[in-house]
């Protein structure tokens, strides 16, 4: 805790001092900070199948973060550098006694699961934004938080649980908006190469643009390169993508939110040592959202084959592939004995309420289906707060239009960072 102190202090000391230091003529320059914090709980009851293991998530997360902003002469540019830290605690996970374990090396005894030792990891980050009329184009580069990317995914790409402990992204990010458009494309590295950490990185992307009122057409992307180690040979390629197309009803209806949206799933993946050769797993998804008065019901129907097709298999040290090279929800495994296509649901029933710009707060049950089985039940309940949106406001005190989306996005209320 003292370390994550001295970090805080030095860089605030190092952020006034380049102010200071700033002539005259500078004084577009700004200190610049950010707070987010969340909290989760999500309580998953997946005993009657074997498509993951029940369990508890429950903890918060703090991720502050401090620096400068300068403006451009012309007032088009943006130039913000920031550094944070990010502290994160899964609530109960702290040290016990060797009575209650009765193992005197297990790892629950560690003093690195004392409440004053919740610094995770730290967060730096350089951010532009260029304004060209209605255009903005957007770079960030360094450890920057996961939220920043605003295109939207499919849980067979990232799940819910990866969302939460993987927050940040080591690399860069490219996003370009429209009134009617967004897109973005980015690098995130997860392992530099060594004894016995693999090298891996994924390049993803995401966009969507709307046709009319009505209709919007977009895609997400990924391609994951899962490579060896000094000890661990081999390489596994897998690429996802999703085209989706989109009609919303909201406007036209009067209703909170009512949009349907089908969408593509086609992925291609070669474990190149042990298999040698592409195998190419497919489907579609169907989903359908509703919401009014603040309860909404979101139901994702997916039809295909079985999107992991190397989970349980191993590579050449004997560890399973698992969740190191699949990252979105293991239910898109469809099944879990034999070949050929499966049918997964995904039901959630939520209620969450607008209580202001910069706090949301939502309560779901969710249902799982694997073809006619069911296979599980989550309750949840997440709180999330950000200053992004405070922080957007002009020196007129007068809050910006909001960035442009092709569909009405109440759940995220997050914003920008500054």
């Amino acid at each position: 805790m003292k370390y994550v102190i001295s970090v805080c202090s030095l860089l605030a000391c190092i952020i006034f001092n380049v102010l200071a230091a700033l002539p005259a003529y500078s004084q577009k320059a700004r200190f610049a900070y950010d707070v987010d914090f969340e909290v989760n709980f999500d309580n998953r009851e997946y005993s009657v199948s074997r498509f993951s293991s029940s369990r508890t998530i429950f903890g918060a997360r703090l991720t502050p973060s401090v620096g400068l902003e300068l403006d451009e002469r012309s007032g088009n540019g943006r130039h913000f550098i920031m550094a944070g830290i990010d502290v994160m605690k899964d609530f109960g996970d702290s040290p016990v006694s060797p009575s209650v374990t009765g193992d005197s090396g297990s790892d629950e005894l560690s003093s690195s699961k004392e409440n004053w030792d919740l610094f995770h990891e730290i967060t730096l980050y350089y951010r532009y934004f260029l304004t060209k009329g209605r255009t903005e184009i957007g770079i960030t580069a360094g450890i920057f938080p996961r939220r920043f990317m605003e295109g939207e995914y499919s849980r067979a790409f990232f799940s819910d649980s990866l969302r939460f402990y993987d927050n940040n992204i080591e690399g860069m990010m490219f996003s370009f908006t429209r009134p009617s458009s967004y897109f973005e494309i980015g690098c995130d590295w997860m392992g530099m190469f060594g004894t016995d950490r693999r090298e891996r990185f994924m390049i993803f992307s995401s966009g969507h643009g709307s046709l009319s009122e009505m209709f919007s057409l977009g895609y997400a992307a990924y391609l994951y390169h899962f490579a060896g180690s000094e000890n661990v040979s081999g390489v596994v390629d897998n690429a996802l993508v999703n085209p989706y197309a989109t009609l919303d009803l909201s406007r036209r209806t009067g209703l909170q939110r009512l949009d349907f949206r089908l969408g593509y799933l086609q992925s291609m993946q070669n474990d190149r040592k042990n298999i040698g050769k592409y195998t190419f797993p497919l489907g579609g998804e169907f989903t359908v959202s509703v919401r009014n008065w603040n309860v909404g019901l979101e139901n994702y129907l997916f039809y295909g084959t079985d999107m992991m097709p190397y989970y349980r298999n191993l590579d050449s040290g004997g560890i399973m592939y698992g969740d190191l090279l699949y990252m979105g929800e293991p239910f898109y495994k469809v099944k879990l004995d034999g070949d050929g296509a499966g049918l997964y649901d995904r039901v959630e029933v939520y209620y969450e309420p607008r209580i202001s710009d910069f706090l949301s707060i939502r309560a779901s049950v969710v249902a799982h289906f694997n073809g006619c089985s069911y296979s599980g039940l989550q309750q949840v309940v997440t709180m999330k707060f950000n200053l992004g949106t405070l922080l957007q406001k002009n020196r007129s005190g007068q809050k910006p239009a909001p960035r442009p989306k092709v569909k009405i996005q109440e759940r995220n209320l997050q914003g920008w960072i500054i």
